[in-house]
């Protein structure tokens, strides 16, 4: 037995989806298929004259650390985390064959624990490729030069004419220096590992909000969330101080990062509110919550039995010596009427007519004949007055 025609579609659907986000990110990072923008720059333009403190692996948060941090810790987070909640969920019920989703039909099932651990992980690893491909798009189509980057271009001023006017150098060949770093010196705009870092310390500080309801941690989750930030934040801060990235390369960064793991959350996970590791109890129906006197019609054994109160009245005045159907009337006292609801008295009430529904046979007879119980006299003040004393005097015998 095998998925669905339209589940199986989804899932190749998704599966290529996700593996056409990894080829396009290795793409940008790793090859030179697309080309990026050449922009110019005016002789000695002190913006870009910052010194250069070596290449990307020498830096106080190399790319490689960098990497490894926003992929594994994530991961790790997420998959402890899932499965404290499974175990501790696990413990406290059983663990019934209803909880197994059914993914291959009757020969194979996914765990509920595998299940979520896997969809959190799989839109945090895909919104981390998206970001790198925004931000890779945005240093290819934009080019912008780096605060070092004339260090590192080393540009020949006396041939480019820049003794007596100020010139603006659009060419690439004006540059001198080493070509590979020319090229990183091109690509800054916006900041990558801004982007990067603060991706992952969004998407994990509201999944730690979201996912953790435990006692005890209404001070841990801000705490952790905001240390995420606080890490995030430092990483853009060391690109600004070592002269690699500007502060607008860093806020751009800040931006799209913030602005896919918002989206991710809200509108893919739904903040996290995929199904339960086990599910709960159903719910019960709501009609069985409501109280029985708001319906807005007295059921028909209760009219029954107030007309036989009314029939024995009307019959005891006429009829002095005729025999009154013996309906016994049973008052409870105030102490009892004051402790017992409403609901449970009309469910007593109830009970006691359905032991005796041969006697109200006769009663409901009575009642259609008797020209004491006419429909005006439904609506009547002693009516409503019989029918309300009636109703919280009557218990079972």
């Amino acid at each position: 037995m095998f998925l669905p025609h339209s589940l199986t579609i989804m899932l190749y659907f998704q599966l290529v989806i996700m593996a056409g986000t990894v080829m396009l990110a290795y793409y940008f990072e790793y090859t030179d298929t697309f080309n990026v923008h050449v922009q110019g720059f005016f002789c000695y333009e002190t913006a870009y004259t910052k010194p250069y403190l070596g290449p990307e692996d020498t830096s106080a948060i190399p790319p490689a650390v960098l990497y490894a941090v926003v992929t594994g810790v994530p991961t790790l987070l997420i998959t402890v985390t899932e499965t404290a909640l499974f175990l501790i969920q696990y413990t406290s019920k059983d663990l019934d064959s209803r909880e197994k989703t059914i993914v291959t039909g009757d020969c194979c099932y996914l765990n509920p624990l595998v299940r979520r651990t896997f969809r959190f992980l799989g839109v945090y690893m895909f919104g981390l490729f998206t970001t790198d491909i925004f931000v890779n798009a945005g240093q290819v189509v934009t080019g912008n030069l780096a605060p070092h980057f004339l260090t590192v271009c080393k540009p020949n001023y006396t041939a480019l004419g820049c003794q007596q006017a100020l010139r603006y150098i659009s060419h690439q060949e004006a540059c001198t220096g080493n070509e590979d770093d020319i090229l990183q010196a091109r690509k800054t705009f916006p900041c990558k590992e801004a982007a990067l870092s603060v991706y992952a310390a969004v998407y994990m500080a509201m999944y730690i909000t979201f996912t953790v309801k435990a006692k005890g941690t209404r001070l841990a989750k801000p705490v952790m969330s905001l240390g995420l930030m606080c890490l995030a934040f430092l990483t853009g801060i060391n690109r600004v101080a070592e002269y690699r990235n500007h502060w607008s390369d860093v806020i751009a960064g800040f931006i799209i990062g913030v602005a896919i793991a918002t989206f991710l959350v809200v509108c893919v996970v739904h903040n996290f509110k995929g199904k339960q590791l086990l599910n709960e109890d159903p719910p019960q129906d709501h009609l069985s919550n409501n109280p029985m006197v708001s319906s807005p019609r007295i059921e028909s054994p209760l009219e029954k039995y107030i007309a036989s109160q009314f029939e024995r009245s009307y019959q005891q005045d006429v009829y002095p010596c005729a025999p009154v159907p013996q309906v016994t009337e049973l008052r409870m006292d105030d102490e009892d009427l004051s402790s017992r609801s409403v609901k449970d008295r009309l469910l007593s009430f109830f009970s006691w007519i359905t032991g005796k529904s041969s006697r109200f046979r006769h009663l409901q007879i009575t009642r259609i004949t008797s020209p004491s119980l006419r429909s005006r006299d439904l609506d009547s003040p002693v009516w409503q007055t019989h029918w309300t004393s009636t109703l919280f005097t009557v218990q079972s015998r």
